[in-house]
């Protein structure tokens, strides 16, 4: 299979020959992993029990998926990534945020999925052949899993859909078999080992639970939808049966696997970490099974998240090719597997990582959207490549490239969001407002969104609306 050779450039109609079982199987194959699975055991860590668990994790990412999927439809339109598509609304430079905020989220993601792939799999070899738990077998594992992400990454999006179906298939088989391996020792009480709630109480724990366990799973996809909707056309596919393949698709590749994670965590009493009492819970049989669920399922996951990572670089770096993009990203993202290895509790790096990103990445979707419904889903894609092709002009160039209104209202909903966040080595000042629950992703899309139709006039969205209408009948007219 030959590499791509696409970056954010706009995808020819003749190349977009996805469909939305496609769109499904990417977005349930390549979420069966354990970098997913472990948000399962965040609930029980808190304290909560099984029941409240469940709730938190179901209602979290149900209201996720109805905030995120509806952007899978923008990149359907404009045939190119979401980071680069939010030119619309931020401009053509402007973008740049949107670049950075998927940077950033993929490059936590992929960490997290090779950090707590590689230390299932350090384990499950420890029981399997004697594999000692030091440094070097972790940095031999963690280079390995890094060295598949990479190639995978690197090939593109054909060959990342087709290991997207093969793994939908076999890792739904190995987390059934878990289930049964799992199923013996399994409680619905809360761990004791926890400590008790969290945050002092079972609501506001549970709403911790929430956000960080639910809701973050399908803010991880705001930058990342495009980067595969891109490739279904329009022509051949209606936004209804997009959407809905998007909202299927989160909702299994994200409950079915963190609810495993949930379930596991109660079994092993995996309460102050997972990947450990996972492998010592695990009845000899499972190992095997464990074993390529850790490996391939993370190679899978992180190679999605590096190829988005790759895209977003290349649209703040035009003049770098994909390929040479996702090099780089992959070292960094390698070296911070190294870094949460060794310098931090993965309760707190997950915590802390999934409400920061939450709080500064929920307001430009929100803008983003707003922006799509007031432009009635009409886009000039050969304007929204200015920036790319180093060039000025067209109906996003704004100012300079930048739309100030959209952007000083995505860092207006960034700040207030951060400022509301509750981390385990930091509260914001404006908890105290909150009664201490950390409302965090909703302050900062409400403030970003409000602020965004405040500072930018309808009629202007309309009238760009109107302008790329008129262009694509007259350049059809023309033909």
């Amino acid at each position: 299979m030959p590499m791509e050779q696409r970056g954010v450039d706009t995808i020819p109609d003749e190349e977009r020959t996805s469909g939305p079982r496609d769109l499904l199987s990417i977005l349930l194959g390549s979420n069966l992993c354990l970098g997913v699975i472990v948000f399962g055991w965040l609930p029980p860590s808190f304290g909560l029990d099984w029941w409240g668990s469940v709730s938190s994790i179901v209602a979290g990412t149900v209201v996720g998926t109805l905030l995120t999927a509806p952007l899978a439809l923008i990149s359907l339109r404009t045939a190119t990534n979401l980071s680069t598509s939010s030119g619309a609304q931020f401009g053509v430079r402007g973008r740049l945020v949107g670049s950075v905020v998927g940077l950033l989220l993929a490059l936590g993601y992929t960490a997290l999925t090779v950090w707590i792939g590689g230390d299932v799999m350090v384990g499950a070899l420890g029981r399997l052949v004697g594999l000692p738990a030091s440094g070097w077998s972790y940095g031999v594992i963690y280079g390995l899993l890094a060295a598949a992400t990479v190639a995978g990454a690197v090939y593109g999006y054909r060959v990342l859909l087709t290991m997207s179906r093969v793994l939908a298939i076999g890792m739904t088989a190995l987390l059934a078999l878990g289930i049964v391996a799992y199923a013996p020792d399994f409680t619905t009480d809360a761990l004791p080992a926890a400590g008790g709630y969290l945050l002092g109480g079972y609501w506001p724990t549970w709403l911790l639970a929430a956000v960080a366990a639910g809701l973050s799973g399908p803010i991880a996809f705001i930058t990342l939808l495009g980067d595969y909707t891109r490739y279904i056309s329009p022509a051949r596919h209606s936004d209804r049966r997009v959407l809905h393949a998007t909202w299927l698709g989160l909702l299994l590749g994200l409950l079915v696997p963190q609810l495993f994670g949930t379930f596991t965590a109660y079994a092993a009493r995996a309460a102050l970490d997972y990947a450990g009492p996972l492998v010592d819970a695990s009845p000899s049989w499972y190992l095997v099974p464990l074993l390529l669920a850790a490996s391939a399922g993370s190679v899978g996951n992180a190679g999605l998240m590096l190829y988005s990572m790759g895209l977003d670089l290349d649209a703040i770096l035009p003049r770098a090719s994909r390929a040479r993009a996702t090099y780089t990203v992959a070292v960094v993202a390698t070296a911070c597997v190294f870094v949460g290895h060794y310098a931090s509790s993965a309760q707190d790096a997950m915590t802390s990582f999934v409400l920061l990103l939450t709080a500064i990445g929920t307001p430009w979707a929100v803008i983003t959207l707003v922006g799509f419904v007031r432009g009635r889903g009409v886009y000039d894609a050969d304007a929204l490549q200015v920036f790319n092709r180093r060039a000025r002009g067209g109906i996003y160039w704004f100012r300079g490239g930048w739309n100030i209104p959209a952007t000083v209202s995505w860092a207006l909903g960034a700040a207030v969001g951060l400022m509301a966040v509750s981390l385990p080595s930091y509260e914001g000042p404006l908890l105290s407002l909150t009664g201490g629950v950390d409302c965090s992703f909703l302050l900062s899309g409400v403030v970003g969104g409000v602020a965004y139709v405040l500072l930018s006039p309808r009629r202007n969205s309309g009238r760009a609306a109107a302008e790329v209408t008129s262009a694509a009948a007259l350049a059809k007219h023309e033909v």
